[in-house]
């Protein structure tokens, strides 16, 4: 992907402080005191933007009270699969694994997640707090622990924020968790920013970009038909940590139950999820 780029595009070590725009254009202020700048400005900068923030101002995350401990090795462990990705879990922690490859190395990455007072410290040492998450599940989670060096082991609070009613202003737009950060258990966050790619460049294919309100009309012919789709996703990712994670105790055997025996889930999150996805993909094939 990189060879694909001109030389010079792609500008690294590049701090923006400052972001101004008027008709004719959008000026990035950098924190060494130069400038550029472009016709369009598109916020991939995450669930932090800066973006976001000049265009719409700050809100609060919303805590989904819940913290992932991941990490990846390369060491062949038992009971492992190529190809595959498993996901289990207690009545109170998810343990799952999956399978990698990097520069022609097969290996595995792995996680653990639970609840967590947000403002509580990290433990002192993940992998220890990993490993006993992960006692009791099945092969080959433990082993890819204990396999995993310890400098190869994170830890991450979840977060999102409130959907955005809107997502461009003038020539500035955004794009995945700038414009819609999400919980890991939608599965589906990088999916979604890939998908806003493709759909703002089809929305900005042919437009005269130095004409304000043609680039306004293809900015939010790009974000309307995005935004219930991703609030969706969004939205379902945080319930379910809700239900798998913070469900009172004396309602896990219940909710357990309901899950095992019938096709509630399954109609919730294996059905449901797909069909929005395959609407999506059916419009880029399209």
């Amino acid at each position: 992907m990189l060879a694909a780029i001109p030389a010079g595009t792609i500008r690294f070590g590049q701090q923006v402080d400052r972001i101004e725009q008027d008709d004719r254009a959008v000026t990035l202020h950098f924190a060494d005191g130069t400038t550029a700048e472009h016709d369009v400005l598109v916020g991939a900068d995450g669930i932090d933007s800066l973006v976001r923030r000049t265009l719409w101002g700050d809100a609060p995350k919303r805590e989904h009270r819940l913290h992932i401990f991941g990490g990846f090795t390369f060491e062949d462990v038992a009971g492992t699969v190529p190809n595959k990705c498993v996901l289990t879990h207690s009545r109170t922690v998810q343990g799952s694994w999956t399978s990698i490859r990097n520069k022609g190395r097969d290996g595995h990455q792995w996680w653990v997640l639970t609840s967590t007072d947000p403002d509580a410290p990290a433990p002192a040492d993940l992998k220890a707090a990993a490993t006993g998450l992960a006692a009791g599940f099945p092969a080959p989670l433990p082993g890819l622990i204990a396999a995993t060096e310890p400098q190869n082991v994170q830890r991450w609070v979840l977060r999102d924020r409130p959907a955005l009613k809107q997502w461009s202003k003038g020539r500035a737009t955004l794009v995945g968790d700038a414009a819609h950060p999400t919980s890991p258990y939608a599965a589906y966050g990088a999916g979604m920013s890939i998908e806003d790619g493709y759909f703002l460049g089809v929305a900005l294919r042919g437009v005269d970009l130095a004409d304000p309100a043609a680039v306004q009309r293809a900015l939010q012919s790009y974000e309307d038909p995005r935004k219930p789709h991703t609030a969706k996703q969004v939205q379902m990712a945080w319930m379910l940590g809700k239900v798998f994670h913070h469900a009172p105790a004396p309602l896990r055997p219940i909710r357990d139950f309901v899950f095992d025996h019938t096709p509630f889930l399954q109609k919730m999150a294996g059905d449901s999820n797909p069909r929005e996805i395959n609407k999506q993909l059916a419009l880029i094939e399209g």
